[in-house]
């Protein structure tokens, strides 16, 4: 589940700031009754109070990238793509003054969020919003008018790029887009989050090890059913270099929230938990599905909602490439 903030629960592949559906809701069933289908549209609300929550990350995100492109860089123009609900969109709009930003997504509901997040935070005159399906539409096309996503100074991607079949394909369009001295930013690593603590008072120990097995197991499965799956090493730096793109490197923010956590943290965690119990539950067993059933019971006071030892804590790492004024 975007964090991700990826359509899994608070794990280093889910949707962290809200991201576009891609062809998510083209994704096969046939393993069991779960299913690796995500509605983006249902999942507004989460993608948004799950990015909101990684304010703080994000907006160091956007220092730094202020700091890669140098002082003397004119960015005119910004794409977030697979925007979700536009908080990393007003994020950097807020960062970048001099530039329009453009929150790109394939889910017209959560462009919608976008743009009323944006003329809230009085960013509605620089803020843009561009519908369009991804992986088809990663191409510049005649600029922002016409067919394509224009150009751009900066091209921010976070969590999307694996929700697409060929990843390395979709970074080389991306890297087409940006202009001459461009950097790309893709939020495509870091750590599971954790939440819960080794022995939870209830049930086996280590519920939290076996929930991340079976969200990889999970992500397998969604990534081998995407339209035009290929499988690639996931050496980000080296897939932006055959990109054509310069000086890759990484930066990591973290998301530290300890316990005892508020109720939005709670209910954050609330709802990343439900998801996984409608989507995987037929993969747990007996005693850990149980247990899950007490951490979502809503009146349990060992319910995620009413635990004073849950806390957040994840890392999400970013890469950069830059292009060349050369075209290198």
């Amino acid at each position: 589940m975007s964090p991700h903030s990826d359509s899994g629960p608070a794990h280093g592949h889910g949707h962290g700031h809200g991201h576009g559906r891609a062809h998510a809701d083209t994704a096969g069933h046939g393993h069991g009754h779960h299913s690796t289908d995500v509605d983006w549209d249902v999942m507004a609300t989460q993608l948004e109070s799950g990015a909101e929550l990684q304010l703080p990350g994000l907006r160091r995100a956007a220092a730094h990238l202020i700091e890669l492109l140098g002082p003397w860089a004119e960015v005119g123009r910004i794409l977030d793509i697979g925007s979700g609900p536009g908080v990393m969109t007003c994020v950097l709009a807020e960062a970048f003054a001099g530039a329009e930003t453009v929150a790109v997504d394939a889910t017209p509901g959560l462009l919608d969020r976008a743009r009323a997040r944006a003329e809230k935070l009085g960013l509605g005159d620089r803020v843009a919003v561009l519908h369009a399906e991804l992986p088809e539409g990663l191409h510049s096309g005649d600029g922002p008018g016409g067919d394509g996503l224009g150009t751009a100074d900066l091209i921010w991607s976070s969590k999307l790029v694996h929700h697409l079949g060929d990843q390395q394909g979709a970074l080389d369009a991306l890297a087409r887009v940006l202009r001459p001295g461009g950097v790309l930013a893709v939020a495509e690593g870091g750590l599971p989050m954790r939440f819960l603590p080794r022995d939870i008072g209830i049930g086996r120990p280590g519920l939290q090890a076996r929930l991340d097995a079976l969200h990889e197991h999970w992500f397998s499965i969604m990534r081998a059913e995407l339209p035009g799956s290929t499988p690639v090493v996931e050496d980000w730096p080296a897939m932006l270099g055959r990109a054509g793109l310069s000086r890759a490197g990484s930066f990591t923010y973290l998301l530290d929230l300890p316990a005892p956590l508020g109720a939005a943290a709670c209910a954050f965690l609330h709802t990343q938990l439900t998801w996984l119990r409608e989507s995987t539950g037929d993969m747990l067993d007996a005693d850990d599905l149980d247990t899950l059933d007490v951490l979502l019971d809503p009146e349990a006071r060992h319910g995620i909602l009413h635990r004073p030892d849950a806390f957040l804590l994840s890392a999400t790492t970013v890469f950069t490439g830059v292009r060349e004024a050369s075209g290198g």
